[in-house]
């Protein structure tokens, strides 16, 4: 078989080949996780005609469930809870870990939002799932939520799908990232994207303008610079999108380059950002730094911020790294005192976000 028709279970039996220390232990675990993904598919497809098995409620993150979110949350713990290799879980859906009863000498611990973009559903939007795959602490048998709080530079897996027109499973070992296909005809992810890289050269950017009020200067100035197109300093034409799933948004960028930005605002300063660290910002980030783009909340890079709680949100700023570069620059220039301006200045007195 062609590699770029390789099937998951031969990307992994062939990675195991190409890299010696690579453990066959986490590809029987991404084969789960592969597994709960197509449940999750098959349910999605359905919508409403699945929806009124699940009752919902408010989760941990004080937000109402979508049927949905429900099910792929459950449909993830039984696949995966007779998963050896696996100590336990953590769900965005979730308020404590979950023990794997049959691996209490698992080696690695399971991180996931089984629904991201759930708000879409009825839209009929692209949803997806997003997951990280950690090392267990050595010799650990009860589970604890501390094992769970490593920077995201501690990773050994991470990937998303997407349930859209078509079904994928983008997915990166520490190696590149590869985009695989659901072949629905015969139930298996095929390998149509190896060693996808994010185009350095980008004209696009992502973020919730309805926020604009909230912004740092840092990003109300970088969002003006690109406003202002080919009469403006960047001097090229850029175009804003949004979709309000981060899913769509990081493959997006993954395929045509771009900026993704869910920043700091002062909307809720309690909250210290709006996406959270394990479930999201991490599991995205190895992916983008993987295919050549860069991560930071804008004044740390996100693999190496260290957690403090299990569901704790943070600023993202993610995609192509020239811009990711220049939004940070931005910050620490801010940081330091110096005045942000360019011709039509953003900051004087005249500028339209001031009176």
């Amino acid at each position: 078989m062609p590699y770029h028709r390789a099937t998951l279970s031969t990307f992994l039996i062939d990675e195991r080949r190409r890299t010696p220390s690579f453990d066959p232990e986490l590809a029987g675990l991404i084969k789960d996780v592969e597994v709960a993904c197509k449940y999750i598919a098959s349910a999605v497809s359905r919508g409403r005609l699945v929806e009124e098995k699940a009752s919902t409620k408010v989760n941990i993150q004080g937000e109402e469930q979508k049927p949905l979110d429900v099910i792929a949350n459950e449909m993830v713990l039984q696949t995966c809870d007779s998963t050896e290799q696996l100590l336990g879980v953590v769900s965005e859906e979730m308020e404590n870990p979950y023990p794997i009863q049959r691996g209490r000498n698992g080696r690695y611990l399971l991180v996931y939002d089984p629904l991201d973009g759930s708000s879409n559903l009825d839209l009929n939007v692209t949803v997806g799932s997003i997951f990280s795959v950690l090392r267990a602490p050595e010799g650990a048998q009860e589970l604890k939520p501390e094992h769970f709080l490593q920077p995201g530079i501690s990773q050994v897996a991470a990937g998303f799908t997407l349930y859209g027109p078509s079904v994928m499973l983008v997915l990166t070992l520490g190696r590149g990232v590869h985009g695989f296909t659901l072949d629905r005809e015969v139930g298996t992810f095929i390998l149509t994207h190896p060693d996808m890289r994010i185009p350095e050269e980008t004209r696009e950017f992502a973020i919730n303008a309805s926020n604009e009020r909230f912004w740092e200067a840092p990003v109300r100035h970088y969002v003006e610079e690109c406003k202002q197109g080919k009469s403006g300093p960047r001097g090229v034409d850029f175009n804003m999108r949004w979709i309000a799933s981060m899913v769509a948004e990081v493959y997006r960028i993954l395929i045509r380059g771009g900026l993704f930005m869910y920043p700091r605002d002062t909307k809720d300063p309690s909250k210290g950002g709006r996406l959270r660290l394990l479930y999201e910002a991490n599991p995205m980030s190895l992916i983008v730094e993987q295919a050549g783009g860069a991560s930071w909340t804008g004044r740390e890079r996100i693999l190496e911020v260290k957690p403090t709680a299990l569901h704790q949100r943070i600023p993202v700023i993610l995609g192509s790294r020239s811009e990711v570069e220049r939004l940070v620059s931005y910050h620490h220039a801010y940081d330091q005192g110096e005045e942000l301006s360019f011709k039509s200045p953003l900051f004087a007195n005249r500028s339209i976000f001031h009176s």
